[in-house]
């Protein structure tokens, strides 16, 4: 008996992995099952339980059984970074794109394939690029109050690589590292592959909780914080200037070093990230931000960018009061730590990921320790992409993406409130993605796997939970640390219409939405499809 019920499992296994059963097809009911295949209904059960068990489908009583949308132990972070769900339209890549894009980057790329410019653009590069390169990143990271000294700028082929070299600086392996309990899917992978184990930490309305980085480091020494503070991906919130002083002293206290990711930061005010060229008509969005929420994360200015001239310099900043220059309490966090803090940014949303350029900033006096972990990663940047990421910010290009990726963002925010009203649904109406507390009884497994059944996929909640037991901490504490993430997500910038009615929320209730990666049109049908899946159509 045991036998024969995973023979069976075995077969239903390969047709999922030759494609035959697709991400989100139904199998039939047990007992339509049972007969089909001539066996009893327990042993249809023990097949069904075998699969669920090896992590190929998901059920839920009343709804049917799934083929998962990506298999158990996959990494959560490869459909973030490209292409793998076969659904027509892909809400879990997010790199956004605006008319005119192309010829707008192309004239800036012109001047590179002149033979005698070309030569020199295709060798090789140092881990600190050139001092043009360097020059041209401060003025693009700069708002009132900050501006990063140009020594201290590293150069990689993208933003993640920038994660990986911080922690491979900063962590041994075996290592532990303080998140977010909500944290970006990816980071997940580059610790597993750097052999650091992550820590999930407490989290609120405000962002991460000090009190949770403290008591980590108490229970067992962390080695580094990473931490998103400024449109926090998925939930969007943003640090008040008080949680950033705070969190600031108390990494001083603690000795602990801090990897800020600043990838999506541009979005959140008028001139931030806008580089050199930023002219009429940059942060035009940025001034409707405010329509879609009132919590900290939402109406907060991140500067004004371009290398402004009331930069405070290194960033010195005192954790007491807010730096010189502070709008709505975003700076940076290395503004109010530039000793402990390395800034991770990058052009992958700004401009595009297939010609891209990753910044790591390092606190004074670390940049030769950091360039080494670069290297010996194979993480450097690439000369000809560093050339044009010179050029594209010193003419304005990148300035003028900028300024029609956030208006674009808001246009796509308000598709989101207009396609899910009624459902809670948080998004600062600044950022390019949303959180989704499903109603009763969806999970985020199987909703996915029904909305990738009509041709959409999106991101299950659990990729962005950090899971206990790789961290040390109990179980208990650390699902009560997600579900109130997601809770103050819930009462937050996205202004839900109407709680689902959970009595307690969860990761695994939730999933979240790339509004970046498809045209506003095919995004406002998605979006419908998605809410009638929710409702219970299919």
């Amino acid at each position: 008996m045991v036998s024969d019920y995973r023979r069976i499992a075995d077969r239903i296994a390969e047709e999922i992995a030759a494609g035959r059963l697709r991400p989100g097809d139904r199998l039939p009911p047990q007992r339509v099952f049972a007969r089909r295949r001539g066996i009893a209904g327990s042993t249809a059960g023990r097949v069904y339980g075998e699969l669920v068990r090896r992590g190929l489908v998901v059920g839920e009583v009343g709804r049917g059984t799934f083929v998962r949308a990506a298999p158990a132990g996959a990494g959560a972070g490869r459909a973030l970074a490209e292409p793998v769900s076969s659904a027509p339209v892909n809400m879990q890549l997010n790199y956004p794109s605006v008319p005119g894009q192309a010829e707008l980057l192309a004239a800036g790329l012109a001047p590179l394939l002149r033979t005698d410019v070309l030569g020199e653009a295709l060798g090789l590069v140092p881990a600190n690029g050139t001092g043009a390169a360097r020059e041209a990143a401060a003025g693009l990271l700069a708002v009132p109050g900050w501006r990063p000294e140009p020594e201290r700028f590293l150069f990689t082929g993208n933003a993640r690589q920038a994660i990986a070299a911080a922690l491979a600086h900063l962590v041994r392996p075996g290592g532990r590292v303080g998140v977010e309990s909500l944290t970006y899917p990816l980071v997940k992978e580059i610790a597993g592959r750097l052999g650091v184990t992550l820590v999930p930490l407490a989290t609120d309305g405000d962002g991460l909780r000090p009190d949770a980085v403290a008591a980590a480091h108490r229970a067992a020494p962390l080695s580094a914080v990473y931490v998103q503070p400024t449109l926090h991906n998925p939930t969007s919130t943003t640090m008040p200037h008080e949680r950033r002083a705070e969190l600031a002293s108390v990494v001083r206290e603690l000795d602990l070093p801090v990897v800020e990711d600043r990838i999506w930061a541009f979005l959140a005010g008028a001139g931030a990230g806008a580089g050199a060229g930023a002219g009429a008509g940059v942060g035009a969005g940025a001034g409707a931000a405010v329509d879609q929420g009132a919590d900290a994360g939402t109406g907060q200015d991140e500067g004004g960018g371009g290398g402004a001239g009331e930069g405070a310099g290194g960033g010195a900043g005192q954790a007491a009061e807010a730096p010189r220059g502070c709008v709505g309490g975003a700076l940076p966090l290395a503004a109010y730590a530039p000793e402990r803090v390395y800034v991770v940014d990058g052009l992958s949303k700004r401009v595009a990921p297939g010609l891209t350029v990753g910044f790591l900033v390092v606190p004074e006096g670390r940049a030769e320790e950091a360039g080494d972990a670069l290297r010996s990663g194979g993480w450097a940047a690439g000369r000809f992409a560093l050339e044009a990421a010179v050029r594209w910010i010193s003419d304005g290009t990148v300035a003028r993406l900028v300024a029609a990726k956030r208006e674009d963002a808001v246009a796509r925010q308000r598709l989101v409130r207009e396609g899910l009203a009624g459902f809670a649904v948080r998004g600062d109406a600044r950022a390019y993605y949303a959180w989704w507390e499903l109603p009763e009884p969806w999970r985020a497994d199987t909703f996915c796997a029904a909305a990738e059944e009509r041709g959409v996929a999106v991101t299950p909640g659990p990729a962005f939970s950090v899971p206990a037991v790789a961290s040390g901490v109990s179980v208990a504490s650390t699902a009560a640390s997600a579900a109130s993430a997601v809770c103050a997500a819930s009462e937050g910038a996205g202004r839900p219409v109407r709680r689902a009615g959970r009595t307690q929320v969860s990761p695994f209730n939730c999933v979240r939405l790339g509004l970046a990666s498809v045209g506003p049109r095919e995004l406002a049908e998605a979006l419908a499809v998605l809410g009638d899946v929710a409702r219970g159509g299919r």
